[in-house]
């Protein structure tokens, strides 16, 4: 008799790990949806290390300027920048700084081709002892600092304010060699000096505020005109306790 009950062939499927039965259908697309996944996070990630990188690179540009810039000098430009240091009120040009455009963006020039730039050739022709000089400048470099952040002109570049701090050691070697003639001929270099120091300091940040980052306070213009007075009267005891070191 025939036998209903035949044996027939079984297939096994395993299951998967969550009781589930994988299908090809199914392999395909999570292997689609984890490509995707994994190329969204990537260009995500890479968004915000390149905005993060962009925001670093920005600030430090704007803060810290490139500096070769600086150094860019020529004898002619150190002894025209001394007699403006030395005689500013005979200085006849303008007090802005030289503007060159490329395209859409444009650059100050070098101290070579521009009187009014910042430039640090001054400290390598002082003989005042190391470490007095570095702590004056360092004092003269806070004070205008201080200055620039209290008229709200914060933005201006780092070496820009190192390299007018670094001016003031002009006018030390000046009262430097004056006291070889005498103390009397060292104080008197010394009020001239910080006088034109003062006027020197008083007319570079009237030109910041006025030209490089454009701030305009009408109505705190007493205010501006004590600080600029302070500032100018600090040269005095600045320049006297520079130019009595080592001595």
């Amino acid at each position: 008799m025939y036998n209903g009950q035949g044996n027939h062939a079984r297939v096994f499927v395993p299951p998967s790990s969550n009781g589930q039965i994988k299908t090809p259908f199914g392999d395909a697309l999570y292997e689609v949806g984890s490509d995707y996944l994994k190329t969204e996070l990537g260009v995500y990630g890479e968004q915000i290390l390149g905005s993060g990188s962009a925001y670093v690179q920005s600030n430090i540009s704007k803060y810290f300027s490139n500096p070769q810039y600086y150094f860019q000098v020529s004898d002619e430009y150190v002894k025209n920048k001394l007699k403006m240091l030395l005689f500013p009120f005979l200085h006849k040009g303008h007090w802005m700084r030289t503007i060159e455009t490329a395209g859409s963006e444009f650059s100050y020039k070098p101290p070579i081709y521009d009187i009014n730039a910042p430039d640090l050739f001054s400290p390598e022709a002082l003989g005042v002892k190391f470490t007095g000089a570095i702590l004056g400048w360092l004092l003269q470099v806070l004070l205008i600092e201080a200055t620039l952040h209290s008229l709200g002109a914060g933005e201006v570049p780092v070496l820009d304010v190192v390299a007018y701090g670094g001016y003031t050691f002009v006018a030390i070697c000046v009262t430097t060699i004056a006291r070889t003639l005498g103390s009397y001929a060292f104080y008197v270099a010394m009020c001239w000096e910080s006088f034109c120091m003062g006027v020197f300091l008083v007319k570079i940040i009237k030109r910041i505020l006025i030209a490089e980052v454009r701030c305009h306070h009408e109505r705190h213009s007493c205010k501006r005109n004590y600080l600029l007075l302070l500032l100018a009267i600090s040269q005095i005891p600045l320049i006297f306790w520079l130019g009595n070191v080592g001595v």
